[in-house]
């Protein structure tokens, strides 16, 4: 069953959160920071596997929180410049029901991937989401874009460099 919400994913009670990411181990910017900032364990896993060039888009990085929680981090581009691919958006939504089928989750929040910082429009993503996860046996919270939230190709533009966020971020853990 799919129910749409709107607000803080991460504050979503579900047994698992799914983290919009690129395959180039930088979570520099919108939901991926969040996550970066609420789980750096998460993060530091995310990034080994990319510096491995075990992140591609369609495959699904589960990591575990706690106890029977997870964040599945989902590659919805290439790169963080880049903008994402519908068809790499397809292919995750099939890994991610296996993963989630696999790992015996019964209850996911889905952000509105590869919106936003993306570019995709939330018209072409919506129906696939409900498409891939509706048949599962599951709770699925759906995040629907927040009004005025960049949800199309047209408004994407070049994005600033994140890693200079990173660094920053780094600097002030380490002090």
């Amino acid at each position: 069953m799919i129910v749409e919400r709107a607000g803080d994913l991460l504050r979503d009670d579900a047994q698992a959160l799914v983290n919009p990411v690129n395959t180039a181990g930088v979570m520099g910017k919108g939901l991926a920071l969040q996550f970066k900032r609420a789980f750096p364990d998460v993060f530091t896993v995310y990034a080994e596997a990319c510096a491995a060039r075990r992140m591609s888009p369609g495959k699904i990085l589960p990591v575990q929180i706690d106890g029977d929680r997870w964040v599945l981090n989902f590659p919805t581009k290439r790169h963080w410049r880049s903008r994402s691919h519908l068809n790499d958006i397809e292919t995750g939504l099939d890994d991610l029901a296996r993963v989630l089928v696999e790992l015996k989750i019964v209850s996911v929040a889905v952000p509105p991937l590869g919106c936003g910082h993306g570019g995709l429009d939330w018209a072409a993503v919506h129906p696939l989401i409900t498409a891939k996860l509706d048949s599962l046996n599951l709770a699925v919270h759906l995040y629907v874009p927040e009004p005025g939230e960049r949800s199309t190709s047209s408004s994407a533009g070049p994005e600033p460099d994140p890693a200079e966020s990173n660094r920053s971020s780094t600097r002030e853990k380490t002090s």
